[in-house]
């Protein structure tokens, strides 16, 4: 009886057993960082469209788009990561998750690609950066030449930090 081969990601072998749950992430880039977000928690990708903007909204939300009927607010993910404002370009794209029954759009400034990894291979992030966006990381991830910022978009939206996003939902 021959053996099964172990699966590979990025040139390593891996045993399920030993790594966890076999997890699926979706790459985007702010600035020249490359970020990820768990598929589960994405409910599609938008091109940018016009937002229009709300007054008395926090700094870090650029306003509301309407979705086949539903309203959505988008929040510049640059700002809310205290950097530098977006410049909108053909590569801009919305990520539309889903928090809490909600629907809010992620502005980031492109998307780039899905892959794979095992629960066991998140790397604890270092504690380098500004502590804004620092609370939001849920750990790294080194894949192949370029490390992905792993984010956990439930401390994003945690009670005390989305109460500007709520009343306009």
């Amino acid at each position: 009886m021959s053996e099964l081969a172990p699966i590979k990601e990025n040139g390593k072998a891996l045993s399920e057993s030993n790594k966890g749950e076999l997890l699926q992430y979706l790459t985007f880039k702010l600035i020249d960082e490359t970020y990820g977000i768990n598929v589960m928690q994405i409910k599609e990708v938008l091109r940018y469209s016009e937002i229009a903007p709300v007054p008395g909204a926090p700094s870090y939300v650029l306003g509301i788009v309407n979705l086949r009927g539903n309203v959505v607010t988008v929040v510049d993910t640059r700002v809310r990561f205290s950097l530098p404002e977006c410049t909108i370009s053909d590569d801009t794209r919305i990520i539309i998750i889903e928090h809490d029954g909600e629907q809010v759009g992620l502005l980031v400034d492109a998307v780039q690609e899905v892959f794979y990894l095992y629960q066991g291979e998140i790397e604890q992030s270092p504690s380098v950066g500004n502590d804004e966006a620092l609370k939001f990381i849920q750990g790294v991830y080194q894949k192949e030449e370029e490390l992905v910022i792993l984010l956990e978009l439930n401390r994003m939206f945690e009670r005390n930090e989305a109460l500007g996003i709520e009343a306009m939902s």
